[in-house]
């Protein structure tokens, strides 16, 4: 009996360790430990964050620089009243407001020119016509008109009605071209303004491919007018 109940407590103290064992609760990390990790996981999140948000603003600037490549050119479009006024206030401003500087100089060219014509034909009418009224006014001491011969030529001994006619003639024909040089003044000074309307309203004028025209050779076939075939040109224009 003594001999059993000894027997059975050895078990129970055998079979009661592993339990004591298993049971046994694991030790507790500290606040320090429990910090540190917190802190680490944080450091991991915010660079993972980092690197997305930076892959992002990459993919970004990518279709930005993308659109912009995809996206035409802003082209200058002017102001066909403002180019006309421009023209009018100075000529050739409207053809600088239109960016058309290539005719710039072809204005002033043109002015310049037009403007010693003009100064030329004036002096020498005024010359002619002086010389020819103190031709007619038979006054001896006005006699400018013998300014327009050599000192060697004896202007007295020359026939005076063909001196009056030739005078005359030299009066009108530089009054002429006088007045010819004013015209063309106007006319330039109006080509410039119609010039830079017509250049700034044509500036959305439709130039793509589909306006286009073709020039070819072509073969017309025999008729009953003719057994051979003709050679021409064909001529065709596509809008």
């Amino acid at each position: 009996m003594a001999f059993m109940l000894s027997l059975m407590c050895v078990l129970t103290a055998q079979g009661a360790e592993p339990a004591d064992t298993i049971a046994t609760p694991a030790p507790e990390e500290s606040p320090e430990t429990l910090l540190n990790r917190r802190v680490e996981i944080t450091d991991e999140e915010a660079a993972a964050d980092s690197i997305e948000m930076h892959r992002l603003m990459l993919a970004a600037d990518s279709v930005a620089i993308d659109t912009a490549a995809m996206e035409p050119r802003m082209r200058f479009v002017p102001n066909p009243s403002r180019a006309v006024w421009l023209s009018a206030l100075f000529p050739g401003l409207g053809q600088a407001y239109n960016r058309r500087y290539w005719k710039l100089p072809i204005v002033v060219g043109g002015f310049l020119g037009i403007t010693y014509a003009l100064n030329w034909n004036n002096r020498m009418l005024g010359d002619y016509t002086r010389g020819y009224r103190d031709l007619t006014d038979n006054d001896p001491n006005t006699n400018s008109y013998k300014e327009f011969f050599h000192s060697t030529v004896d202007v007295n001994s020359l026939d005076k009605a063909w001196l009056e006619k030739t005078f005359k003639a030299k009066k009108d024909f530089y009054r002429r071209n006088r007045d010819l040089s004013i015209i063309c003044m106007v006319g330039m000074y109006l080509l410039c303004m119609v010039d830079a309307y017509v250049d700034a309203s044509l500036a959305q004028f439709d130039v793509s491919s589909d306006l286009s025209m073709n020039v070819s050779p072509q073969i017309i076939a025999p008729t009953d007018h003719s057994s051979r075939p003709s050679f021409g040109v064909q001529w065709s224009l596509n809008f």
